[in-house]
């Protein structure tokens, strides 16, 4: 990009061979558009829908499952073949929908924000919206106004700008329509262009457009980051490791079996079908839609509770999660400064003590109003946050900000400027004029002459001066902004410059802060209760940083609260041993919130990382759980996070924490169901081949159990309410297995029951002397002592204690999927796809028996060990 801001307005003007007075023409629009494309941010390209539906195919169970298929075709068994397929194609099919359905969320969000752009075309001023902003458009900015390119300043009038979203600084920028001759300067000094992404905070400026889209400031950055890879979350690391240890498992495992029953004499073709069915048996084919769905309608979930999912997989992230690192401003507090004392007449006063009758006090409360440039009507807010609070101020006292400012006209006025730190206007009050001014304490105070207590104006002594410093210490310490206020009368001139800033009367003191929302102490206890750390990191000075922390929880007895400058001179060995008790970072810089992330992660923890502006992108990107704000985040940052907070609030962060947590436990003991019940399969096939019996379930049975009648438990209990004690529970280590060693011990303890009931009902079956009796008896029992087991799989405590009916869902999918094994027994059609034959009525007996008694032995062991717990 060309560098425009060495370059004088009239250079440019002619470049673009655009006239400051009337614009663009419609023709050179359509030119300009034509030339450098529309002002939009591009995406990577997405996969296709065909790619991203053949990609569920590349998991290595999945691909074990296409050989067994295969063989079963070879072996002319088109039913096994078909039903194989079908499973696979629904899983592939339910993982594609799942995947355009979170890209349709995210595209939904960005259509919610997208910005407008006032130019001047034809020489009429109009409204467009920010993607049709051409290069070379004149562009009217006002206080209020997002920028929506990179444009060189053509005529300035006290512009300020907020550029944290793009440089991290939090002090608004002075703009200027000057020429700059240093080409070495960074980005936050070329003080005559604007850059897209930013705020207008103060004044306007006319400005011609010089880049749009990719190929302004903000698009270099998201043109980076389109190349940056994410991390996996924990669930994803542990469900692949699982599946990749499982599948090979089941090969060894098969491969074995092959080799026995061949050694054992039976024929090549049994031999395989045994090894097919085992291979059936063991590989939970529903484990990746269920666990998807379980995902997704966790979203959903989370979405009405404004916090938005990215990656459907990132939602279990946010259970893991033990440091939460979170900006304060916006997200622990309400972005809006709201004043909170003032000290007029010697004395320290609340909102609530201000009395508008008393005369130095309206006096105070009216040159804030004067002295200020915002407005505030309505609801809408425009202008800088310090000077909208000084109006809110007003009107909580029950005054009208026009009324104040028609009975005392504004004549003359010399705006804010960040070196003076002060600013003055000329009104006319009480036929007299008076120049009034408001700025920084420690600016105000050598600039004061005289002092106006109670209506009259005395010598402004070395004790009114301690006082005044004394409350501004107090205000100070307790993390509030002051102001200090002062005026002079001036003669009729309407002829004011900064030398007449001096020998003031002192009016007194207005202190103001970002309150922390209502809701974030509660969401900062919950985080202890749950065990994360909540970290501030803030561009903030540390005094009101510490102020805000302290009062929310963050920041207790015994931790640190440092700055930028003191952790630039800490070595990252020296900040991993003391991270852990530094509560609160000031004035950081994007580099420190990378650093500070990574110290977390290299000690083992989980990191959630809260940020909106594009500097915030690559901590984002570095952390476990990145999370924009939906509401202030620019589109980079969203781009660059897991997650997104639709209300940029910090108690939906522990919102979702508990959601994530349930979903993972829910996931969790979905798996535990599937895995209970086919290693009760493995366990029934491996003991017939050790037997040397007839295979007791064809490949087809195994799939209509673990398709139709485990998929509708699983959802069912992935579906399971949270329960009240889950923020007390600690946040999982980052390496741990989703199979933990009581959860793989249920597992095999439970199949091993169920399979036992299975191998009954099998020789129960065999001595009607048809083994194809003894194989419906099997497969009957197996599945419906399965069905059962749903509701053993839904929590550690029994049913007593969590209630029969406290997730009805479960209830459904028994109805249901007892219904499907009813049809599968005995509707003929299926009957002879399935391999089954009708039972009597004595054997349908034993089978319901059997089927029942793993579901007795299991709540019963629950009540008598897992309820006293």
């Amino acid at each position: 990009m060309e560098k425009y801001f060495l370059k004088s307005k009239e250079t440019v003007l002619e470049e673009f061979n655009v006239s400051q007075g009337t614009g663009l023409s419609t023709n050179q629009v359509e030119s300009s558009i034509s030339k450098h494309g529309y002002n939009e941010l591009l995406e990577t390209k997405k996969d296709s829908l065909i790619k991203v539906f053949f990609d569920q195919f590349k998991d290595l169970s999945v691909i074990i499952l296409i050989i067994a298929a295969l063989i079963s075709m070879f072996m002319k068994n088109v039913e096994s073949t078909i039903v194989i397929f079908a499973v696979l194609i629904l899983n592939a099919i339910l993982g594609t929908v799942q995947h355009v359905k979170a890209e349709k969320s995210l595209d939904a969000l960005k259509s919610l924000s997208s910005p407008k752009a006032k130019v001047l075309r034809n020489g009429e001023k109009i409204e467009i919206v920010s993607r049709d902003v051409a290069v070379g458009d004149i562009l009217l900015l006002e206080a209020g106004d997002f920028v929506t390119a990179d444009a060189r300043i053509i005529e300035n009038y006290s512009l300020s700008v907020n550029e944290s979203s793009l440089t991290g600084e939090a002090e608004n920028v002075l703009k200027t329509s000057d020429d700059i001759s240093n080409e070495n300067i960074p980005l936050g000094d070329q003080k005559n262009m604007v850059f897209s992404g930013t705020l207008v905070t103060y004044g306007r400026a006319t400005a011609v457009v010089c880049a749009t889209g990719m190929n302004t400031e903000i698009g270099k950055i998201a043109s980076l980051l389109n190349t940056a890879k994410e991390k996996k979350t924990p669930l994803q690391v542990s469900l692949d490791d699982f599946g990749k240890k499982l599948a090979i498992g089941v090969i060894l495992v098969c491969i074995l079996v092959f080799f026995l029953t061949v050694y054992r004499g039976s024929t090549l073709i049994d031999s395989l079908m045994f090894a097919v069915a085992l291979a059936v048996a063991a590989i939970p084919e529903a484990l990746s839609s269920i666990v998807t769905i379980v995902l997704a309608l966790g979203t959903q979930k989370m979405a009405k509770q404004n916090a938005i999912i990215r990656n459907l997989k990132a939602v279990e992230g946010l259970g893991s999660v033990s440091i939460i690192c979170s900006d304060k401003t916006g997200t622990l507090t309400q972005n809006k400064m709201t004043v909170k004392g003032a000290y007029v007449n010697d004395t320290m006063l609340s909102i609530e003590e201000i009395n508008i009758n008393n005369h130095s006090e309206k006096f105070l409360i009216d040159s804030s109003v004067l002295c200020n440039d915002s407005e505030s009507e309505g609801g809408k807010e425009i202008g800088d946050p310090t000077e909208v609070a000084l109006v809110n101020l007003a009107q909580t006292l029950n005054l009208k900000t026009k009324d104040i400012r028609d009975a005392f006209p504004r004549i003359a006025e010399i705006p804010f400027d960040s070196d003076r730190k002060l600013m003055s206007t000329l009104n006319k009050i009480d036929n007299k004029h008076l120049l009034l001014t408001k700025g920084a304490v420690d600016v105000m105070l050598p600039k004061m002459k005289s002092i106006h207590i109670e209506g009259e104006v005395l010598d402004f002594t070395s004790e009114h001066r301690e006082k005044v410093e004394e409350a501004n210490k107090s205000f100070s310490e307790n993390g509030l902004r002051v102001l200090a206020f002062g005026y002079k009368e001036m003669s009729s001139s309407t002829d004011i410059s900064t030398n007449d800033e001096k020998d003031f009367i002192f009016l007194g003191l207005v202190s103001m802060i970002d309150p922390p929302r209502v809701e974030s102490k509660m969401a900062v206890s919950d985080c202890k209760t749950a065990g994360i750390k909540a970290i501030m990191i803030t561009g903030d000075h540390k005094i009101t940083a510490s102020a805000i922390a302290r009062e929310i929880g963050i920041l207790e007895d015994g931790d640190e609260a440092i700055d930028g400058i003191e952790l630039d001179s800490m070595s990252d060995e020296e900040l991993k041993n003391r991270i852990r008790n530094i509560s609160v970072y000031a004035r950081v810089s994007p580099e420190h919130k990378i650093r500070i992330v990574k110290a977390f992660q290299e000690l083992g923890e989980i990191v959630a990382m809260t940020g909106d502006g594009v500097n915030d992108a690559p901590a984002l990107k570095q952390a476990d759980i990145g999370i924009s704000m939906g509401i202030t985040g620019t589109e980079v940052a969203k781009d660059a996070s897991s997650m997104i907070l639709t209300d940029d609030n910090f108690a939906t962060i522990i919102k979702s924490v508990a959601n994530g947590r349930n979903i993972y436990t829910n996931i969790q003991n979905a798996i535990k169901f599937l895995l209970s019940g086919n290693t009760a399969g493995i366990f029934a096939v491996l003991y017939a081949s050790l037997a040397m019996l007839p295979t007791p379930f064809a490949p087809v049975h195994l799939l209509f159990i673990n398709l139709l009648t485990d998929s509708l438990p699983a959802v069912a209990i992935g579906l399971e309410k949270p329960k009240n004690d889950l923020l007390k529970q600690k946040p999982r280590k980052s390496n741990e297995s989703i199979l933990t060693k009581p959860i793989i011990k249920a597992i095999a303890v439970e199949g091993f029951i169920i399979a036992v009931c299975t191998i009954i009902a099998y020789y129960i079956g065999s001595k009607s002397g048809d083994k194809h009796v003894a194989s419906t008896m099997a497969f009957s029992t197996l599945c419906l002592a399965r069905l059962f087991h749903g509701f053993n799989c839904r929590w550690t405590k029994s049913l007593f204690k969590i209630g029969f009916f406290s997730n009805k869902y479960t209830w459904y999918a028994f109805i249901v999927g007892s219904a499907l094994l009813a049809i599968v027994l005995s509707v003929p059609p299926f009957m002879r796809i399935f391999e089954t034959v009708a039972l009597t009525g004595e054997q349908a007996g034993y089978m319901l028996l059997l089927a029942f008694i793993p579901t007795i032995i299991i709540q019963t062991y629950k009540v008598i060990v897992n309820d006293r717990k």
